[in-house]
């Protein structure tokens, strides 16, 4: 065999095939012979064209390979949001959850580009997240509010993992705590030592002791304190002299709550004698009883509605009692025998109990019972029930995203919207009154959505079984 002879035979044994001369087709006739090509193969099912394929590359040289594999990449890779309409790209991000949208931001410079543009997405993702939004969607920058919801991030897993919070203590008292009142920044305190003190929380120093009756409930302003007592009367105090300015005698039963408008130049009180009482706040008389309650009345509420409602109009004041059993609403009078504008019950034969501590923003009234949260909406009366994990929780404050509930040495945070809860804090043994009033939550604004600045102040306060009162604020961001 010659050499060139074994080098073609080789070279056969190699490729499978000999080198046989290729004879070009005409244009014309290769683009009839590949119009039949493409009629023969439509006709074909699935398992006959991947059987053709399969053929078509296995005789497929080096190059008809690497153009098969540019086609490939084109189809299977192609961009779609770069190659849709913008409006199109931001309404498909709509349908995006916040995880989702953060991955396709590292995509590629493109797709981050436009992902981050969508500001419906992106508000959608700081709603649910629970952010603060004043304004409507069309009115923010899409990167604008990306930011502000990887801040709102941190915020929520702060919360999660307990690290937004911390806790300190005050001591002075030498008796059992049974009353809290905050209010911006401060917190006073009443206790069986026959004392009220006023303490500053950021910096846990001790600003007013005054001597007092016993301590049931408290209100503060800058100028005064309103003490209500197990004595069965209440007490203005001066903060600057410590001196009583007033007294107000007329309950035959203990005084569980208090609360006054220097507006109306009014107080009202809530007793064990199953009485609310309306008061001159400057000279002490008493304006009215209101009678009706069956049991002892634990909270009152003098407030401003903000809501036009079937028994009051927006701006003016409300007066709310509640037992046990029943919340009612009185009308601001001096009538004799006035009945209630309005009786809200939870269960007709009282097998339901109504739960410290009852909530009035202007616009509704919530309250804790023992299967969960009530809230009636004080323009038209609906009642809406937001159910909770735990039995017989303790409300502390209500928000429209969030609530703060206190049960069983924890305090939660949980989102009234989905009923998930957010945080779960360990709390200490403390000692907590039937009526709530030894517990108290701090600034309760962050309840209506979390703000894009350092939350700081009070979260939640609680007298201890060693006289000290326990506070837990939030924690300082250090970078």
């Amino acid at each position: 065999m010659h050499g060139t002879d074994l080098h073609v035979a080789t070279d056969a044994g190699v490729t499978g095939r000999s080198h046989q001369p290729r004879r070009m087709k005409e244009a014309n006739e290769f683009k009839s012979w590949l119009s039949q090509l493409s009629r023969d193969f439509s006709d074909l099912d699935d398992k006959q064209r991947n059987e053709t394929l399969d053929l078509l590359i296995a005789t497929s040289g080096a190059s008809q390979l690497s153009h098969l594999s540019t086609k490939l990449e084109t189809l299977l890779k192609r961009d779609f949001l770069r190659l849709l309409p913008l409006e199109l790209s931001f309404y498909l991000c709509t349908f995006l959850d916040p995880k989702t949208l953060l991955r396709c931001c590292v995509v590629s410079k493109q797709w981050n580009k436009v992902v981050s543009g969508c500001s419906q997405a992106w508000y959608a993702a700081c709603w649910q997240i629970g952010l603060r939004m004043d304004c409507d969607e069309k009115s923010q920058d899409g990167p604008l509010l990306k930011h502000s919801y990887l801040r709102a991030i941190s915020r929520h897993r702060d919360l999660e993992d307990g690290t937004a919070f911390e806790s300190t203590s005050l001591y002075g008292h030498s008796a059992r705590v049974y009353a809290l009142y905050y209010s911006e920044g401060k917190l006073a305190t009443g206790s069986d030592d026959l004392s009220v003190r006023l303490w500053d929380v950021q910096t846990g120093k001790c600003l007013h002791v005054i001597e007092t009756h016993t301590c049931a409930d408290l209100k503060f302003d800058k100028d005064k304190v309103v003490t209500a007592s197990f004595d069965n009367t209440l007490a203005c105090w001066d903060w600057a002299t410590g001196q009583r300015a007033q007294v107000f005698v007329g309950h035959v039963g203990a005084v569980f709550s208090v609360d006054y408008s220097d507006e109306l130049q009014l107080l009202a009180s809530g007793s064990a004698d199953g009485t609310v009482n309306l008061w001159a706040l400057n000279t002490g008389e008493c304006y009215n009883v209101f009678r009706g309650h069956t049991e002892w009345v634990t909270r009152v509420i003098l407030r401003k509605c903000q809501v036009d409602s079937v028994v009051h109009r927006a701006g003016e004041y409300v007066l709310i009692s509640m037992d046990r059993n029943e919340i009612k609403i009185w009308p601001i009078s001096t009538e004799v025998n006035c009945k209630p504008l309005r009786t809200l019950a939870v269960s007709e034969d009282k097998s339901i109990s109504l739960l410290p501590r009852l909530q009035f923003d202007g616009r509704g009234i919530v309250c804790a019972s023992d299967i969960g949260i009530y809230l009636w909406d004080f323009a038209t009366f609906e009642l809406r029930i937001i159910p909770t994990k735990q039995c017989s929780p303790a409300l502390l404050g209500f928000g429209t995203v969030f609530s703060l509930i206190y049960h069983w040495q924890h305090l939660y945070v949980m989102d009234v919207r989905t009923q998930r809860y957010i945080c779960k804090y360990p709390l200490p043994v403390i000692r907590k009154s039937k009526r709530g009033s030894s517990i108290i939550a701090g600034d309760c604004d962050w309840l209506d959505g979390f703000e894009l600045n350092e939350k700081l102040g009070l979260v939640f306060a609680t007298s201890m079984p060693d006289h000290s009162i326990f506070l837990i604020r939030w924690r300082k961001n250090d970078t």
